[in-house]
């Protein structure tokens, strides 16, 4: 026991002093703290060895808190807790001995109970592959990383990757992504090859460039394309969780909170029905928040966490819809064929993909091959694209811009006006507009005036709809009432579809609004 910390203990005060002075002393090994509460460290056994690419990765290391219970294993296994007893030897002397004591639950919770604890290392996230730190060298030894907070718990055994990496070296890396690895995927342009080897660095470069990153939209014109792989590509370099989509705003909220909890890199929602349209909210606030904060599940009080996940979805022919379409980078895939999961892969870069990337050796291959490529580009000053821009996530655009143009691959975001072509909310609103312009000019007309004009005209037994159709609904799919579509209206004020905008004024009389909508060729 010679080799374990020995911690007497006594009363309950005494108790709780003696062990809280413990904890902060760094006694128990793998203790962090993180939002104020300790974690610990643990291996997760049971995991998947090698999954395959549209299942959970998880990392095989586990930030947990650390609860009552927790700590009195962990005491039981890392220190000698102790208290001095005394009773009377065989001659009626007293003599005192050491008795091995697990204290209390109440001591325990009451140990745990502060939020302050001013010498432990504090836990900022755990990793599942090298990081860039933000001055701008390589985290690459597995376990906590005192400059940056982090925890690297490898989902595959690297061995150190060159800080300069030669010239060949950087064009095997290079030939290697291009030419073999994602050689044989159907993109539909260079732009969707150039947005997903951005995405697929990106859990490197995160802490380095510091900034958010947008949302991921993988689909296909054909089931059996590659999106699978494509998402399990960061997944299981990174870890990745494979959770369902959530129609509605609650549960999907609920999801996001609960995935939160785990340590993975990639959150997927998989194989969405073909023609979802994503328009959320929620989706739209989470990939422009840094923190995450809500209810945390089960409990009564909030959390707040560092939104550092790489959000994807994958399905065929998705749209996107609401604030969505300027938050998408999207990869899209078209073989262009009836049965894609028939061409002949024995002339692929790789065959077999799918269970080629499953196998740890070939996942520290890729692995290998993107480090490489990183690190020649910042010991050339990672240079930036100065002249990309995509809203919030404009510093996250020029960086991942300028490293793939300092590695020669074009196209990066050059599909962002596709990505508009698939905004629903987009297309349905420009069609209304360009129909109210075509029937009505710029005619001022009131909300009750406009929906009149929505009623199909009778003639004889036939009804005849002059909107063709393309009157703007309800989320439901029903035609407004005037006070809906009034609301409906006055939401969209100045807000340019295409080249037409809704503009609004007062009435003659000075008590109702007007609508008309301007035209700019």
């Amino acid at each position: 026991m010679t080799h374990k910390p020995r911690l007497q203990v006594g009363s309950d005060p005494e108790t709780i002093r003696v062990l809280k002075a413990a904890l902060a002393a760094s006694k128990l090994p793998d203790t962090y703290v993180s939002g104020g509460s300790l974690v610990h460290m643990e291996t997760v056994s049971g995991g998947h060895s090698s999954p395959a690419a549209d299942e959970d990765s998880p990392l095989p290391v586990t930030a947990s808190a650390i609860t009552p219970a927790n700590l009195a294993e962990l005491l039981a296994h890392h220190a000698y807790v102790f208290r001095q007893r005394a009773r009377k030897d065989d001659t009626g002397k007293l003599e005192f001995y050491e008795e091995e004591v697990t204290p209390p639950r109440g001591i325990l919770s009451a140990v745990l109970s502060g939020k302050t604890w001013p010498n432990l290392a504090p836990l900022h996230g755990v990793i599942g592959a090298p990081v860039l730190r933000r001055d701008g060298t390589l985290l690459q030894k597995p376990g906590y990383d005192a400059a940056t907070g982090l925890y690297l718990a490898s989902k595959v055994a690297l061995p150190p990757v060159p800080d300069e990496p030669t010239t060949r070296q950087v064009n095997e890396a290079r030939d290697f992504m291009l030419n073999r690895f994602l050689r044989d995927f159907p993109w539909s342009s260079a732009a969707d090859r150039a947005n997903y080897l951005a995405l697929l660095v990106t859990p490197i470069l995160r802490h380095f460039t510091r900034s958010l990153t947008p949302f991921a939209l993988i689909d296909a014109t054909m089931p059996a394309s590659g999106k699978s792989i494509l998402t399990g590509g960061p997944g299981m370099l990174y870890g990745q969780r494979i959770i369902p989509w959530a129609y509605t705003e609650e549960e999907l909220r609920k999801s996001i909170t609960a995935v939160f909890a785990e340590q993975v890199g990639v959150v997927v929602w998989d194989n969405l029905a073909e023609g979802t349209v994503i328009d959320s909210a929620t989706l739209a606030l989470l990939v422009t928040a840094g923190v995450w904060s809500d209810r945390q599940l089960g409990a009564s009080r909030n959390i707040a966490t560092v939104n550092d996940r790489l959000w994807m979805a994958t399905g065929n022919n998705l749209q996107v819809g609401g604030d969505m379409a300027s938050r998408t980078v999207r990869v899209h895939l078209d073989p262009n064929m009836p049965r894609p999961e028939q061409r002949d892969q024995s002339t692929f870069g790789i065959p077999h993909l799918d269970q080629w990337i499953t196998d740890p050796r070939n996942q520290l291959t890729v692995l290998w091959h993107l480090l490489v490529l990183v690190l020649d580009w910042t010991r050339n000053g990672a240079t930036r694209a100065d002249t990309v821009s995509m809203r919030q996530f404009t510093p996250w655009a020029q960086a991942l811009g300028g490293f793939l143009a300092h590695h020669g691959i074009e196209g990066f975001l050059a599909n962002a006006a596709q990505v508009r072509d698939i905004d629903e909310d987009e297309t349905r609103w420009h069609a209304f507009l360009a129909c109210w312009h075509q029937l009505h000019a710029d005619q001022p007309m009131t909300a009750a005036e406009l929906r009149r004009s929505a009623e199909p005209d009778r003639i004889g037994l036939d009804e005849h709809d002059q909107w063709d159709g393309q009157f703007i609904t309800t989320p439901t799919g029903r035609l407004p009432n005037a006070l809906g579509l009034g609301r409906l209206l006055t939401g969209q004020v100045g807000r340019w579809r295409g080249d037409y905008v809704i503009r609004t004024s007062k009435n003659s009389r000075g008590d109702r609004n007007v609508f008309w909508v301007e035209h700019h060729a």
